[in-house]
C-alpha cells in the first residue's frame, strides 16, 4: 500500500476533480469545433451511459471501467501528464521505467476517476464562457460543480490541440490546485526516499490491491 499524507492529499483532490474528467473523447474532432463543446457533449455522453447502466455496474463493477475507457481515456495525454508529474525524474528515467510509470499512473487515475464519477454523476455542472482566441492551440475550459453545501467548486481543464486537430487534457485545476502539481509533489517525496523503481512498484501494488477489492 502507498503511504504518506501527500498520497492521501493527492487522492482527495483527484476524487473531486475527476468528477468531470470525462471530457474530450470525441474521435476525429473537428478543429473548428469549440473545445468547450467537446467537454459538454462528452460529459453528457458519459453521464447518460452511467445512468443507463447502473444495474449492470452494480452486478459487474468492471463494466464501470469499460465505460470510462471507451468514452474518455483514449483522449487523455497520459504520457504528457506523466512526464510533467515526474519532472526531472522523467528525464533521468530509462525508456522501460517511463513506460511502466505511464501504465501504472494511468491505471491509478482510471480507477479513482471511475469511482468518483459513478458516485457523483447526478451533480449539477455549469460550463463557464470560454476565454480563448479562435486560433488558440491551448485553452482552459472552466466549469463549476455544485455541492450539497457551500459554494460551487471551480474545476478548470487545461487542453491542447494536436496536429490532427484533437483536443487533449493535460492537467486539471481544482479550486486553485493543479492535479499535476499535486501528484508531482507527492511522487517526488516517494522518489527521494526510495527511488523511481520503488514508486512504480508502489503504484503497481496499489493497483493490484484495487483489482482484488
Amino acid at each position: 500500500m502507498m503511504r504518506g499524507t501527500g498520497w492521501r492529499s493527492a487522492g482527495r483532490v483527484l476524487m473531486l476533480g475527476l468528477l468531470l474528467l470525462g471530457l474530450p473523447s470525441l474521435v476525429a474532432a473537428k478543429v473548428e469545433q469549440s473545445p468547450q463543446q467537446l467537454v459538454i457533449e462528452t460529459t453528457d455522453r458519459i453521464l447518460k451511459a452511467l445512468r443507463a447502466e447502473q444495474a449492470e455496474i452494480e452486478k459487474d463493477p468492471q463494466r464501470l471501467y469499460e465505460i470510462v475507457d471507451e468514452i474518455v481515456l483514449p483522449h487523455f495525454d497520459f504520457r504528457r501528464m506523466s512526464s510533467w508529474v515526474l519532472g526531472k525524474h522523467w528525464r533521468k528515467a530509462t525508456p522501460a521505467e517511463r513506460e511502466q510509470f505511464v501504465k501504472e499512473f494511468r491505471t491509478l487515475l482510471v480507477r479513482t476517476y471511475a469511482a468518483a464519477l459513478n458516485d457523483n454523476y447526478d451533480q449539477k455542472i455549469e460550463f463557464l464562457p470560454l476565454r480563448a482566441k479562435k486560433d488558440a492551440t491551448e485553452v482552459t475550459v472552466r466549469t463549476e460543480v455544485e455541492v450539497d453545501s457551500g459554494f460551487p467548486i471551480p474545476i478548470n481543464y487545461k487542453m491542447y490541440r494536436t496536429k490532427d486537430g484533437e483536443w487533449l487534457v493535460y492537467d486539471v485545476n481544482i479550486d486553485g490546485v493543479s492535479l499535476v502539481t499535486n501528484y508531482r509533489s507527492a511522487f517526488s517525496k516517494e522518489i527521494r526516499s526510495g527511488g523511481l523503481p520503488r514508486l512504480i512498484a508502489s503504484l503497481a501494488e496499489r493497483n493490484q490491491q484495487a483489482r482484488r477489492d
